[in-house]
């Protein structure tokens, strides 16, 4: 299995309504949240992935170099339930993937890449 892959398998399981970081992502496939950014960016047209529910360790939705993709994750996420502060931050302790911090792994995860 690829870690795109891994990648797309993992924010697959993120429930509608909550959230969990690039870099938590990162941590559970043992790789780097810039690459987490990078396999969201890379999701091929037609594969359900919500996207959506990754946002920075800020609680902030990122900016998209399309210039309008944020507005966008942020009116699924609203849309959702999630609500955002004055800031624009939404609050792990509130809207967090709890499972997001336990550790696991699909049954077929190669044991290599297992953090």
């Amino acid at each position: 299995m690829s870690l795109y892959t891994n990648i797309y398998d993992i924010v697959g399981r993120i429930p509608p309504g909550t959230v969990t970081s690039y870099g938590r992502i990162a941590k559970i496939v043992n790789t780097g949240a810039r690459q987490v950014g990078y396999a969201m960016a890379a999701i091929p047209d037609g594969m359900d992935v919500p996207w959506h529910r990754v946002i920075n360790s800020k609680g902030e939705v990122s900016a998209r170099t399309d210039g309008n993709g944020d507005s966008v994750q942020k009116r699924l996420l609203i849309a959702e339930g999630v609500i955002f502060d004055k800031n624009g931050r939404i609050s792990f302790e509130q809207y967090g993937w709890a499972e997001a911090d336990l550790p696991f792994w699909p049954e077929d995860f190669p044991d290599d890449l297992k953090a």
